[in-house]
C-alpha cells in the first residue's frame, strides 16, 4: 500500500512559483511602494490575493488537465496569430524583467564590494545559464529556495520597527485613493509584480513537467478520477501565493514604518532600499538585503528565462523540458541562454536598477491583460480541457481578475494624459 504523502510533500510547482513571484522586481517594487505611499496602497494585496490565486490555478490546470503548456494550447486550438502575439508579449516582458533582476543582483553585490556592478550582472547571467543547463531545476530550486529565507527578515523588521498596527491593518481593507499619476502607476506596479506573465507560462509548463516525471496521463483523459489531483494542485497554488503575498505585505509595512516614516519617499539605490532592514540587522542591513536580492534573483532568473523557452519551443514543437539533457533539447537551452544574456545586456544602457525594477512591474501589469484573457478562453474550452473546464465560480473570479487588470491599465494611461 502506497504511503500517503504529507501536506508539505504535496507542495510543488505552486510553492516554487510563489517563491519566484518575490523576485528582485517584487522586492524593489514593494520597497518603493512602502517608501512612497506608506500604507496607502496596502489594500491592493487584499484585492490581488484571490485574483492572483485563481489566475495561477487557471495556469496550473491548463497544464495538468490538457497535458500541454499555454503556447501549445494556443497553437492547437486557436489561430496562429494569437499564439505569436502571446509569445511575443511574454518575450518582451521577460527580457525586460530579466534585465531588471540581473542588474539589481549586480548592484546589490556591488553595494558590498564597492566595485562596478556591470561585471557582476554578466557574471550572474552566466552562472544562471550554466546551472540551468547542467543541473536539474528540482535540485537547483531545492538548494536556492533556502536563500529566499532572507526575505523573512522583513517579517522581523515588522516585529521590531514600531509599526502603527491600527493604521497598518486598517489599510489592508480600507482603500486610500489618490487620483494622480504616481498613485495609478503604483497600483499597476503592485498588480504587475504580483500577477506577472512569466508566472502563467511557468506554472502551466511545470505541471506538464510533473506529469512527465510521474509518467501520468493528462487529467482530461481520466476526468472521473481527477478530483483529488485537482484539489492538490489548488492547495499547492493557494499556499504558494499566500506565502508570496505575506512577504510582499511585510516588505511594504517594513519600508513604510522605516523609510517613509523618516521622510525617505523615493528610493534611488540599493543602499537606500537596504535601510529598511536596519532596525533588525543594524550594520548588516546591506548584506542581508544583498542576500535577499541575489537569492531570489538566482531562483527567479531561471523561471523567467525558462518560461520564455517553454513558450517559444512549444510554438515551434521542439523538445521543452528542464529535465532534458542539453544535447536533447539544444533549442530549448539556447533560448534560455539568449533570453538571459539579452536581459544582462540591459545593464549597458545605464538604467538605474532600482527604478528598472519598479517600471518592469508596471510593464508586466500592462502586458498581462491580453495573456490573462487568452488563458481564460483556453481553460473554458472543452477541446483543450475535455470535461474538466474551469467551474463557473472560478471562471467568474478569473474574468474579474482580468477585468481588474484592464481597469488598472486604463486608469494608468488615463492618469498619464
Amino acid at each position: 500500500m502506497a504511503k500517503k504523502k504529507s501536506f508539505l510533500a504535496k507542495l510543488g510547482p505552486g510553492l516554487v512559483t510563489g517563491a519566484a513571484d518575490d523576485d528582485p522586481s517584487g522586492i524593489g517594487t514593494h520597497s518603493q511602494i512602502g517608501a512612497q505611499f506608506g500604507f496607502g496602497l496596502a489594500w491592493t494585496f487584499t484585492l490581488s490575493f484571490p485574483l492572483l490565486a485563481v489566475i495561477q490555478i487557471v495556469a496550473a490546470e491548463i497544464g495538468r488537465v490538457s497535458g500541454r503548456g499555454i503556447a501549445a494550447n494556443l497553437r492547437r486550438h486557436y489561430p496562429r496569430p494569437l499564439m505569436w502575439f502571446a509569445v511575443s508579449l511574454l518575450l518582451v516582458a521577460n527580457v525586460i524583467n530579466l534585465g531588471a533582476d540581473l542588474s539589481a543582483m549586480g548592484d546589490s553585490l556591488a553595494l558590498l564590494t564597492g566595485t562596478h556592478a556591470g561585471y557582476y550582472t554578466l557574471g550572474f547571467g552566466i552562472v544562471c545559464v550554466v546551472l540551468e543547463v547542467f543541473l536539474s531545476y528540482q535540485t537547483y530550486a531545492s538548494v536556492l529556495k533556502w536563500t529566499t529565507l532572507a526575505l523573512l527578515a522583513y517579517l522581523g523588521v515588522v516585529a521590531v520597527a514600531h509599526v502603527p498596527w491600527g493604521h497598518a491593518l486598517r489599510s489592508l481593507v480600507v482603500p486610500e485613493f489618490h487620483w494622480n499619476a504616481a498613485y495609478a502607476t503604483g497600483f499597476v506596479a503592485i498588480l504587475g509584480t504580483t500577477i506577472s506573465p512569466y508566472l502563467f507560462f511557468w506554472q502551466a509548463s511545470q505541471e506538464v513537467e510533473e506529469e512527465r516525471r510521474h509518467h501520468s496521463k493528462p487529467l482530461c483523459i481520466t476526468p472521473v478520477s481527477a478530483g483529488p489531483e485537482l484539489k492538490e494542485i489548488r492547495n499547492d497554488t493557494l499556499v504558494g501565493m499566500a506565502v508570496s503575498t505575506v512577504i510582499s505585505v511585510a516588505i511594504v509595512f517594513a519600508t513604510a514604518a522605516t523609510l517613509n516614516a523618516h521622510g525617505i519617499t523615493n528610493i534611488e539605490s540599493s543602499a537606500q532600499a537596504a535601510e529598511a532592514l536596519r532596525p533588525l540587522a543594524g550594520s548588516l542591513a546591506s548584506a542581508l538585503f544583498a542576500v535577499g536580492i541575489i537569492g531570489t534573483g538566482l531562483l527567479a532568473v531561471p523561471v523567467l528565462a525558462g518560461s520564455v523557452a517553454y513558450g517559444i519551443t512549444e510554438m515551434f514543437r521542439f523538445t521543452a523540458s528542464l529535465d532534458a539533457k542539453p544535447w536533447k533539447a539544444r533549442f530549448f537551452y539556447a533560448v534560455i541562454a539568449a533570453a538571459t544574456f539579452a536581459g544582462a545586456s540591459f545593464d549597458l544602457l545605464g538604467i538605474n536598477p532600482i527604478k528598472a525594477l519598479y517600471w518592469t512591474a508596471v510593464i508586466n501589469g500592462v502586458l498581462a491583460v491580453p495573456l490573462m484573457a487568452l488563458m481564460m478562453l483556453i481553460v473554458r474550452n472543452p477541446r483543450a480541457m475535455g470535461k474538466l473546464v474551469l467551474p463557473a465560480g472560478m471562471t467568474i473570479v478569473g474574468w474579474t481578475a482580468t477585468g481588474v487588470m484592464v481597469g488598472a491599465t486604463l486608469i494608468f494611461f488615463w492618469s498619464l494624459f
